[in-house]
């Protein structure tokens, strides 16, 4: 997400690691850098300089703690100032003993009705009984679409032909509180945020269903334009949060993140992707560190979490002791396959190198090689890879319908994999460095 503005604060940040020196002036050029990045982002002149500004200052006036190379301060001001751009971190955590409804509102075309599926399947992994209401009688298809993204998740959708969304809306959270679903999403239609008739529409279903929380879809298409939505909205219906669609490969996310947050309404989560699976919690502090190159970890951890990838201990005292066996290595190949597709994954990875969409594709090509090869072998070759040797190398090619040569490819991957493991736990930043990020709340 946000490759633009990825790759132009890691660049700055990048030359001002490369100066030989780092004084006021290197300091002033790293300032311009960063702003032009960011108002290239569609973030709002006002709040570019003002983060600048507060950087600047920060830089020139604090003094670095001991163990701290100036270079080092840099990209730890930097991430917190980026961190309080994008607002306050806040979960949405309903009870899961009363019933608890969410209204979707925003205008058409903001991605509703794909966020409510992506809703659905977000809380059914966390235990929820989820209920989805289409109380869109606006736009044609939007029932069929909804049932659709129903039948992924496994959801059940209400419809009421003939009805208005008002009355769906309450029938629908009444049906499904009799079934004993807790958690109800209801979506709703969406025209311009110009139309009077829609926030009207808006007022009404909100005094009819009383939700427990209303939540606004923006398009992060829009960049800085979803100021002006999200205050319109808000003065309609009591926005109790926002959520971020289309911020894959968009080079406004930057700006639409920044204008949400500045309405002071909190920004839930954001959709990054077009699979259901593809909506995060939004972390100010983890989406700036994914911003400068430093990972995502605990987005990491709880992607593994809501796979159900279970960790082996045992296994992992072996990998990192450097002992790897080819069963590990085929565990881990199917781990990763469950927490969505390889590039996403390895960018929430401090320091690993950004993986393009055909490099990532021709890894997952790769996997599905390395697997079928692993299979092949004998239950003593896979625990043991010392027996490798030619004729046992010939005897997995033709077993596994491959050439020799990928064999030794995947062998070869196997041994980096080990010496990767082995020291896993090497960080990338010096001690005192992460203390100073812990230290300050946000990681």
């Amino acid at each position: 997400m946000f490759e633009r503005i990825k790759e132009g604060l890691q660049s700055a940040v990048k030359r001002l690691f490369e100066a030989d020196v780092v004084d006021e002036a290197a300091i002033k050029e790293f300032i311009k850098d960063i702003q032009r990045v960011l108002i290239q982002a569609d973030v709002n002149v006002r709040v570019v300089f003002e983060l600048s500004r507060r950087v600047e200052e920060r830089l020139l006036a604090e003094k670095t703690k001991p163990g701290i190379s100036l270079k080092e301060q840099a990209l730890v001001v930097l991430y917190e100032e980026l961190a309080k751009v994008m607002g306050i971190e806040t979960k949405l955590n309903p009870p899961s003993s009363e019933v608890y409804t969410i209204l979707l509102v925003g205008i058409q075309g903001s991605g509703k009705t794909t966020v409510a599926g992506k809703l659905a399947r977000y809380f059914t992994r966390r235990g929820y009984k989820v209920g989805l209401v289409c109380a869109d009688t606006f736009r044609a298809g939007a029932y069929e679409q909804l049932k659709t993204l129903g039948e992924r998740t496994q959801t059940e959708v209400f419809w009421q032909q003939g009805s208005g969304p008002e009355q769906i809306s309450v029938h629908g959270k009444q049906y499904f509180a009799s079934k004993g679903q807790r958690l109800i999403i209801v979506d709703t239609a969406g025209r311009h945020k110009e139309e009077k008739s829609l926030l009207d529409e808006m007022k009404r279903i909100e005094d009819a269903l009383r939700p427990d929380v209303t939540l606004l879809v923006v398009d992060g298409t829009i960049g800085q334009q979803a100021y002006a939505q999200a205050s319109a909205f808000n003065a309609a219906t009591k926005v109790g949060g926002i959520i971020v669609t289309k911020l894959d490969g968009t080079a406004k996310g930057g700006g639409a993140l920044a204008a949400a947050a500045a309405t002071g309404a909190k920004i839930l989560f954001v959709s990054t992707g077009e699979r259901v699976d593809d909506l995060e919690e939004f972390s100010p502090s983890r989406f700036a560190g994914r911003m400068l190159g430093m990972g995502d970890l605990q987005g990491l951890v709880e992607k593994v979490k809501t796979a159900g990838t279970e960790v082996d201990e045992q296994a992992m005292r072996r990998m990192a002791s450097g002992k790897m066996t080819f069963d590990d290595f085929y565990s881990q190949m199917e781990q990763l396959g469950k927490l969505g597709p390889l590039r996403k994954v390895m960018e929430m990875l401090p320091g690993v190198p950004k993986l393009e969409d055909n490099a990532a594709e021709e890894m997952e090509k790769k996997f599905v090689k390395w697997k079928a090869i692993i299979r092949s072998m004998t239950s003593n070759e896979r625990r043991d890879p010392g027996l490798m040797n030619a004729s046992r190398i010939r005897r997995i090619a033709r077993g596994s319908g491959v050439s020799e040569k990928d064999v030794k490819d995947m062998i070869m991957a196997f041994e980096q994999g080990k010496k990767l493991m082995k020291g896993a736990k090497k960080m990338r930043f010096n001690r005192q460095m992460l203390k100073q990020l812990q230290g300050s709340g946000l990681v």
